[in-house]
Formats: C-alpha cells, sequence, structure tokens
C-alpha cells in the first residue's frame, strides 16, 4: 500500500509541548536536552569552503564530484579501518535522515517484504519500512527474525538512543547471515567518531565495511554516514553513503530521476570537513566533558546510566527502584526545567528509559547539573 496506504505515527516530539511549557516556566530556563542538535559553531575550514564554493550557478551532479567522493574513500580509510574503497561506492545525500526513510522504497521493497531493525532505536528506521508498504520487525538478534521475507536488516552502531557499540564478531556474524539468505544490510553509523568506552576510543568504533567484518568484498552492504554529529554541519544536511556498488548504482539512478542532489557547496563543504581531523578532535573533547558533567549529575540524582552508553551523543538512564515509566521521569525533569526525550520514542522495550542528549552549551549543561545534583529525583 505503501505511503498513502498505511497511516504513519504522529511524529514523537511533537507531544513533549506539554514538557517543554514546564521547563521552560524554571527561573533559571529550560535546558533542552531531549534533541541531539549541535549547538557549538561550524568549524572554520568548513565555513570557508562553503563560501569558496557559493558561485554556483549550474546544476550539482546527484552522484557527487570527485573530489568529496575521493575526500570519503579517504576518510574511511584514515578514520575507520576501511580501505580499498573507490568514489563509484561513494554517494552524497542530503542528510542521513532522508535516506534512512526512503532507502526500503528506493531498493524496490513493498508488501510481503519484512524490514529488520533494532528493537530499541530510532523511529525512522520503523517509519521507512511503512512508507514502502513493507513490514518493520524490530529484533537485536537474527534468531529472532521469523520466516518472513527479509529483505533488508538494518544496524546502528553506536546506537541512538542507547549508545551500544556492536564489535567485530558481532557484525562478521550479521553479515554471515545476511549473505546466505541474499539480505541487505545497512548500516547507520553516524556517531562512530563519538567512542567513550574502552576499546572503541582508543581503537575506533568498527564499520560494517571493515575487512574482519566483511571479508574482501562489500557486496549486500551499504553504510550512511552524517558530518552533523563530528563537524556540527547538521544545518548543512551533509551525509553520505558507501557501499555495494551495484546498491550504490542502484540509487544513484533512482536519485538522478527524482533530482535528489546535494548542493555544489555543501559538497565542498563536506569535502572539507572531512579531510580535517583536528576539528573533529576538539569537538570530541567538548562533548566528552560534558558527558562527565552530566554523567555525574545523573548519579547525583539517582538516575542510572545504562553500561552500553558508551559512545555516541546521549545518555540512555532509568530511574530504578520508584517503578517510573519514561513520561514520569520526564515530567520530573521538567519540574527542574531539563527536557529530555522519553525512552517509548525508540520503542516499547525504551518505556522505562528517558534519552539525555550531550548537546548543549557549557553553561546550560552546567545548569543542568546543578539542578540534577541539588536533590534525588522522585516521581
Amino acid at each position: 500500500m505503501g505511503l498513502f496506504g498505511d497511516a504513519l505515527p504522529s511524529f514523537p516530539w511533537d507531544s513533549l509541548a506539554g514538557a517543554r511549557r514546564r521547563a521552560e516556566a524554571h527561573p533559571g530556563g529550560i535546558v533542552d536536552l531531549s534533541v541531539g542538535t549541535p549547538v557549538d559553531p561550524t568549524p572554520r575550514v568548513v565555513q570557508d569552503a562553503l563560501v569558496a564554493a557559493a558561485d554556483s550557478p549550474g546544476y550539482p551532479t546527484t552522484q557527487g564530484t570527485d573530489r568529496l567522493r575521493q575526500a570519503v574513500v579517504d576518510w574511511f580509510a584514515r578514520r575507520r579501518g576501511v580501505p580499498g574503497l573507490t568514489p563509484e561506492q561513494v554517494l552524497p545525500t542530503i542528510g542521513s535522515k532522508e535516506l534512512v526513510a526512503l532507502l526500503p522504497a528506493l531498493l524496490g521493497l513493498g508488501e510481503g517484504d519484512v524490514v529488520v531493525h533494532p528493537e530499541i532505536a530510532y523511529p525512522t528506521y520503523d517509519v521507512g519500512a511503512r512508507l514502502a508498504g513493507a513490514e518493520p520487525f524490530p529484533a537485536d538478534a537474527t534468531t529472532a527474525v521469523g520466516p518472513g521475507r527479509v529483505r533488508l536488516l538494518w544496524l546502528n552502531s553506536p546506537s541512538n538512543p542507547t549508545g551500544k557499540v556492536l564489535g567485530v564478531e558481532h557484525l562478521r556474524k550479521v553479515v554471515e547471515w545476511a549473505r546466505a539468505r541474499g539480505v541487505v544490510v545497512a548500516s547507520d553509523e553516524c556517531y562512530a567518531e563519538l567512542g567513550w568506552a574502552e576499546p572503541w576510543a582508543s581503537e575506533g568504533v568498527p564499520s560494517l565495511l571493515d575487512p574482519r567484518v566483511c571479508g574482501d568484498s562489500h557486496e549486500g552492504l551499504l553504510v550512511l554516514y552524517s558530518a552533523s554529529k563530528q563537524s556540527n554541519l547538521a544545518g548543512y544536511r551533509a551525509a553520505f553513503a558507501a557501499g555495494d556498488p551495484a546498491i550504490v548504482r542502484r540509487l544513484l539512478e533512482v536519485r538522478k530521476h527524482v533530482g535528489m542532489m546535494m548542493p555544489a557547496p555543501v559538497q565542498a563543504a563536506l569535502a572539507a570537513a572531512l579531510d580535517d581531523d583536528e576539528h573533529v578532535a576538539v569537538q570530541r573533547e567538548r562533548y566528552r566533558a560534558r558527558r562527565e558533567t552530566l554523567l555525574a549529575a545523573c548519579t547525583a540524582a539517582g538516575l542510572a546510566v545504562a553500561p552500553e552508553s558508551e559512545a555516541g551523543l546521549y545518555l540512555w538512564a532509568t530511574l530504578p527502584g520508584q517503578d517510573a515509566d519514561c513520561r514520569a521521569v520526564v515530567a520530573a525533569l521538567a519540574e527542574r526545567g531539563i527536557l529530555v526525550a522519553p525512552g517509548e520514542f525508540y520503542g516499547p522495550a525504551g518505556a522505562r528509559h528517558v534519552r539525555i542528549a550531550l548537546t548543549a552549551s557549557d553553561e546550560r549543561i552546567a545548569a543542568a547539573a546543578e539542578r540534577l545534583a541539588a536533590a534525588p529525583l522522585t516521581v
């Protein structure tokens, strides 16, 4: 039935209006930790590249400039342990969310097809399946997948919202399972530069395209990545996909027909961002400091942060011992002027958790920490 045959769920964040009003009424103002939107400046090297490319009267290419695609290839080899990619395996996208939502349809999925996604997951994986008329199926293990016609399996590592990282052995088993059944595996790796716990902090978060995972072939595999988090480029909508050249060619052909082209100045800016590791290290340290501040404050307030919150931009927390569902915790935090996201946004399994974003200024993070540490949280 597809887009017009199945009703989509309401946009989850619209339901936070009441909690937002309560948080805004706090004498010290709201600390909004509900959405992972960057607040720090876009790096100067990126801004300069955008300005230099501002005289752009012609149409950009859908496949991306040679310069951008080579920057992606070089970045994968340098930062993700993925050598051997070619520019033909790279496709720029207008942010990563649009491809998450449209990938099932672009791959030709429809009624009778199954899209597997993590049990606790960013809601757009589910929405993308519904848009195509396919069936979303939440599961964290391939052994939990039923006999239906699985065509696409989503991974998200590090996870939004939990921060969990999938190791090399786990990824390799998923690839083996999928290849034996002709299933495409798509891995959303947008938080990969933000590993906090070991071994991810020192060794890096493994990619689906890592040869330790997939051998010498990228067949059936696609990785999505966004510069929004590592480079404060959410407003640029600068992302890309890479992997199986046959899948990339299919996506490219469809996107050429519908005119889905990243603006040329943004392509130049993204290439500059990918070439420069220094600003990424600076931003990572900002988030590390904010995370440490919030972790200590959450503990003081009686919130328990899940041990799998080992990477990414969020703390996945619950209030133990009080039988508190996520909406009650959201309400209690709103009374302190802190707005967070209820775990139910990410599936029924998140009903007792809240997601706390690290994306606020140092001043606002400090304000949140002071309010949290003032007294234990009760619902």
